[in-house]
């Protein structure tokens, strides 16, 4: 099954589901900016900033699963950015526990958490809310298109 926004999509085509607007677009890269930023975070937090013992500690390893998402997001696939828009309330649950009750230099660590995990869940929300209304707008149009044919 190909990805209606996907680059082998025939780019001949009038329908507006086929090119990607740039809403659509920018959503995304904001969307893999905002992860890889996080990931960076969590693993320099853990490790040399701020790390709940020094020398650091396997907390770093909460970095991995935001990993898995990357290659989702980069080919746009829906069921990525739908699960990582549940699954990034995780870290920002940590994020505002450990800003809360953290000492200074973790505290700032973890507000930059909060606010990377509430750009990542809109980007990744606005996503997919944009690309359902593009497939709409292209099944209505192709709806429209094939009644307007005589037979």
């Amino acid at each position: 099954m190909t990805d209606a926004l996907s680059p082998r999509a025939p780019e001949n085509t009038s329908s507006p589901i086929n090119q990607p607007g740039t809403d659509v677009a920018a959503t995304r890269w904001l969307a893999v900016g905002c992860l890889l930023a996080l990931m960076v975070l969590c693993v320099a937090w853990e490790l040399w900033l701020a790390p709940v013992r020094p020398g650091g500690t396997l907390l770093f390893l909460k970095a991995l699963p935001l990993a898995f998402a990357v290659i989702g997001l980069l080919k746009r696939r829906m069921y990525t950015y739908r699960w990582m828009s549940l699954l990034v309330w995780l870290y920002f649950t940590e994020g505002v526990v450990r800003g809360w009750s953290d000492p200074a230099p973790s505290r700032w660590l973890a507000l930059m958490e909060v606010g990377l995990c509430v750009l990542l869940f809109i980007a990744c929300a606005a996503h997919v809310r944009l690309r359902q209304k593009a497939a709409k707008a292209a099944m209505a149009a192709a709806t429209a298109q094939s009644g307007a044919m005589p037979s």
